[in-house]
């Protein structure tokens, strides 16, 4: 697997609540993490307010992160980063 920068993972994690939200589970599987790790994300975003807890267990993406996403998607499209795989 590549290596993945924090924005990578949070852009997965914002994917993973939008439409109908999702469940801790759902999000970790999504972005590939542990539980912990998944708590830790979850803390920065809920705080920086791109997801919100809607109770009956789900997350789901907030506009300001619908808003994060489409700009990363954006400078992704506009400057696509190329990994080099060690060859």
């Amino acid at each position: 697997m590549k290596y993945r920068s924090r924005s990578d993972i949070i852009g997965l994690l914002l994917e993973a609540a939008n439409g109908g939200g999702a469940t801790k589970t759902k999000m970790m599987y999504k972005a590939f993490l542990s539980f912990n790790q998944l708590r830790e994300y979850l803390a920065v975003l809920v705080e920086n307010a791109l997801i919100e807890y809607e109770g009956n267990q789900t997350y789901r993406t907030t506009q300001k992160g619908l808003r994060v996403l489409q700009l990363q998607n954006k400078i992704e499209e506009l400057a696509p980063m190329n990994y080099i795989d060690g060859r």
